[in-house]
C-alpha cells in the first residue's frame, strides 16, 4: 500500500510537470517571431529545458540554506532533472532540423568525401551541444532506482555529477548561438539571466558549504 501511494505520487508529480513543461514551452513559442515552426520550436524547447535545468540544480543549494537534509538523491530533484533531460534531447532533435533542413551531418562536417569539419562559431556551437545532449541522455538512462541500486551509491553518484558538465555545455552552446543567430536583445538578456543564475546559486552554496553551514543528509536517499 505504501509503495503504491509512492508512484500515485510520482505519476501525480510528473503530470504537474508536464503541464508546467508544456505551459514554458508554449509561451516561449509565442514569444519567438513567426513564421519559421521549426526554429520557434527549438527556440522553445531549448529555454524551456534551461528552465527546468535552473529548477534542479536550484534544490540542492536551496536545502542547503535551510539547514535541510541534502540527500544524493531525491526524488523530487530527480524528476524535475528528468524533464530537463527530455526537454533537451527535444531541442536537439528539432534544432538538427532548423538551419539545414535536414541535412544533419552538415551540422558537423562541411563534407564527407573528403572528411572536413565544421569549424568557427557554427561548428563549435553545434559540437558542444551534441557532446551536452549525449551527457542528457546517459542522465536520462541513470535517473531511476534500478540503476540507483545497481551501480551503488558512490558510483552512481559519480555518473550524476555529470550534471554540472551537461549544463556548463549547454550554457556554453547557447552563448555560442546567441552570436550565430545574432539574437535580439531580450533573449540575450533572458538567456544571461538564467545562466548567470544557474552559476551564482551554485557558488553560493559551494561557499555556504565550505563555510560549515552543511546540512548532512539523513539518508542516501530520499523518497518523496
Amino acid at each position: 500500500m505504501k509503495r503504491s501511494r509512492y508512484w500515485v505520487r510520482r505519476i501525480n508529480r510528473h503530470l504537474i510537470l508536464a503541464v508546467f513543461a508544456t505551459a514554458a514551452t508554449a509561451l516561449i513559442y509565442l514569444a519567438t517571431a513567426p513564421p519559421d515552426l521549426r526554429h520557434r520550436l527549438s527556440m522553445a524547447t531549448a529555454y524551456s529545458s534551461l528552465l527546468f535545468l535552473c529548477a534542479t540544480l536550484l534544490l540542492g543549494p536551496w536545502n542547503i540554506f535551510r539547514c535541510r537534509p541534502n540527500p544524493v538523491s531525491f526524488d523530487l530533484r530527480r524528476d524535475i532533472g528528468i524533464w530537463a533531460g527530455l526537454l533537451a534531447l527535444l531541442h536537439t532533435g528539432i534544432g538538427l532540423t532548423v538551419h539545414l533542413r535536414g541535412r544533419m551531418w552538415m551540422y558537423f562536417l562541411k563534407q564527407r568525401h573528403p572528411l572536413k569539419f565544421q569549424t568557427g562559431l557554427f561548428g563549435s556551437a553545434n559540437d558542444v551541444g551534441l557532446l551536452s545532449a549525449l551527457l542528457f541522455l546517459m542522465l536520462l538512462v541513470i535517473s531511476n532506482d534500478i540503476s540507483l541500486r545497481t551501480m551503488g551509491l558512490q558510483r552512481w553518484k559519480s555518473f550524476q555529477r555529470w550534471t554540472y558538465v551537461a549544463a556548463g555545455l549547454a550554457v556554453a552552446h547557447g552563448v555560442l548561438f546567441q552570436l550565430v543567430e545574432k539574437r535580439h536583445l531580450p533573449w540575450v538578456i533572458f538567456f544571461a539571466t538564467l545562466a548567470l543564475f544557474i552559476l551564482v546559486v551554485q557558488m553560493i552554496g559551494i561557499l555556504y558549504t565550505r563555510s560549515g553551514h552543511r546540512s548532512e543528509s539523513e539518508a542516501p536517499e530520499q523518497k518523496s
